[in-house]
């Protein structure tokens, strides 16, 4: 599709994120969705979160069902289709698909891997290289990848993708995939394994879209190892935040909708295809799971960035 192809004037644009307890997090989401209607200034542009955040998705949605408006887009503002992407948000799609009959309300696809997401993963990286006193050849340096750990491999190995194609890209003398919670392995025994294998730098990217309370525990674990190996330099590399190259990627995901080429790369969902130890759960129901935990107000207080056992899907949890 060309980039240039704008959405028809009747379409309002609803950016929905995952919401956290975290107020910068909030507020740099709120910042995106600012200058995505810098963007699309004559525009009706909202923002909802799915849960711990106000407006909620439904509510934003409700704001963009305006006089003159026949049809909503809504784009998932995470990095990697999972289980919010895949069930949590699209649950609030329909509901509100039933409540406004009369409108076209379109579910579109998250940023997934793009080059314009690597391009700015490999400026965050250069950036904190740039930042150190030492002078390290990338051939002495690993790169470990971080993510936030999903229930679906099929949104685990993007991220292990989105380390192999920044290691050949650049160049780095060795990487790993490590996650923050829910899979294996998680980064504390990743970096004990790394540290072995006696390379002079280690930089931490962690692949969120903004800070939040896991961003935070990356950066305090690398923190601990640095102190724990004090000849190993570790390097903290920022997260992505609101680059105007994300901010492309978010845009071509809105004007794609109505062209019908939002579609994910279903080939190894977990609920579609008959994947290896995932096969008692394919054809499972559409359904949110976050009914429990709406906004701020009243929500059941259990902390979620913690690994205590539920049956739906953590993944891009940025809190």
């Amino acid at each position: 599709m060309n980039e240039t192809t704008a959405l028809p004037d009747d379409y309002a644009i609803c950016i929905a994120g995952h919401g956290s307890r975290d107020k910068e997090g909030i507020q740099e989401f709120l910042t995106l969705s600012s200058k995505f209607k810098e963007r699309e200034s004559s525009r009706i542009v909202e923002c909802g979160f799915l849960e711990f955040a106000k407006p909620t998705i439904d509510e934003a949605i409700g704001k963009c069902a305006q006089d003159g408006i026949n049809n909503i887009v809504v784009i998932p503002g995470v990095l990697m289709a999972a289980g919010h992407a895949k069930n949590d948000m699209p649950s609030e799609v329909l509901s509100m698909a039933r409540k406004f009959p009369a409108l076209n309300i379109q579910y579109g696809r998250p940023l997934d891997l793009h080059p314009k997401v690597l391009k700015v993963c490999s400026d965050r990286i250069e950036s904190v290289e740039d930042s150190s006193a030492k002078t390290t050849p990338r051939t002495d340096t690993l790169l470990m990848t971080v993510g936030r750990g999903s229930s679906d491999p099929d949104s685990n190995s993007n991220i292990a993708k989105v380390s192999r194609m920044l290691w050949e890209g650049m160049g780095f003398g060795w990487a790993e995939t490590s996650f923050i919670g829910v899979t294996q392995p998680l980064l504390p025994e990743a970096l004990e394994n790394v540290v072995k294998m006696g390379f002079k730098r280690i930089i931490i990217f962690p692949y969120f879209l903004f800070t939040g309370i896991l961003v935070k525990r990356i950066f305090s674990i690398t923190d601990d190892f640095q102190k724990k190996y004090p000849d190993t330099e570790f390097l903290k590399a920022p997260y992505l935040n609101y680059d105007d190259l994300i901010i492309d990627v978010f845009m071509e995901r809105a004007r794609e909708i109505p062209f019908g080429l939002q579609n994910m790369n279903c080939q190894l969902c977990k609920y579609r295809e008959q994947v290896v130890g995932f096969e008692d759960q394919v054809g499972q129901p559409q359904a949110g799971h976050h009914h429990h935990v709406r906004g701020i107000d009243g929500h059941h207080g259990l902390e979620h960035e913690h690994d205590h056992h539920h049956t739906h899907d953590h993944s891009d949890h940025e809190k």
